[in-house]
């Protein structure tokens, strides 16, 4: 394992694991706030379009995310409220985007191998170029969501009160989207579209469920990420199965876990509370 440890694939893994693993717990914390796991899930899907026409253009898989999920960002964040209860209509347009992923590979087939890691992800192929592009990536990420932290938090908590205080919530809710874009596109080149929904919305979830508030509920929602990153890395270096599954399997099991305890506690405080005023 020490061994290991000191190559430079299995740095450069875990250095780009611990950036997207922060990056996401804080980015997720305001997707499930916002209830916007399906935007989550919808970016990533347009990402892998956006990857698979990159290369049947020959130019970079990470602009084609960034292209197509910025645009994507962009739509949703505009048609916000008219969006709400439209679950149909935006499944459709998840559909359409895969299937274009889909079409763009059968037209681009040596292409399969990139296909593959877009979905999959590749953390272990991870170079020295990719994970400066995640930690500048994160730092934009970073900067923006510090510039719009307390009336992003204030809307996300009750938008109709923010509102009517003169909070821009229209624009602010565009330029989350613009974040979470950005930070999935970033996150898709390392770990995939099957993790990034995994990393995005467990922790975050798994730490709303522990803590109400919102800074302890960030940190929570960031160690999370981090030890179900560093965690899946660890034993997929031990075993012989993919990262991808560990990964997702410690977030899952986490979230449901600490759900069932959590329904367990809560109604017994409820009950005593009860007890004590009667």
């Amino acid at each position: 394992m020490i061994e290991l440890l000191q190559q430079s694939f299995v740095q450069n893994a875990f250095l780009a694991g611990t950036v997207i693993a922060i990056i996401t717990g804080i980015v997720g914390y305001f997707v499930v706030l916002r209830s916007q796991a399906f935007a989550a899930e919808s970016l990533s899907c347009i990402g892998f379009a956006g990857a698979t026409g990159a290369a049947l253009l020959g130019i970079s898989s990470l602009l084609g995310m960034l292209g197509f999920t910025v645009l994507a960002a962009l739509g949703i964040g505009a048609l916000e409220k008219r969006l709400k209860g439209r679950d149909v209509e935006i499944g459709m347009v998840l559909s359409l985007a895969l299937g274009l992923g889909v079409l763009f590979l059968r037209l681009y087939t040596t292409g399969a191998t990139e296909a593959v890691g877009v979905l999959f992800g590749s953390i272990l192929s991870v170079t020295k170029t990719d994970v400066w592009l995640t930690l500048i990536f994160s730092g934009v990420v970073l900067a923006a969501l510090s510039f719009v932290f307390r009336p992003l938090l204030f809307m996300s908590i009750d938008p109709e009160v923010a509102e009517a205080r003169g909070v821009p919530v229209k624009l602010l809710g565009i330029i989350f989207m613009l974040i979470l874009a950005v930070t999935v596109a970033e996150s898709i080149q390392v770990i995939g579209v099957l993790l990034v929904f995994a990393l995005l919305i467990a922790p975050a979830a798994t730490a709303q469920h522990l803590t109400k508030s919102p800074l302890y509920g960030i940190l929570l929602s960031v160690i999370l990420g981090l030890v179900f990153t560093w965690g899946g890395l660890l034993l997929a270096l031990v075993s012989r199965f993919p990262i991808s599954f560990y990964i997702s399997s410690l977030a899952g099991l986490t979230y449901f876990v600490t759900v069932s305890i959590s329904h367990r506690i809560v109604p017994h405080k409820l009950q005593e509370a009860i007890d004590h005023h009667t």
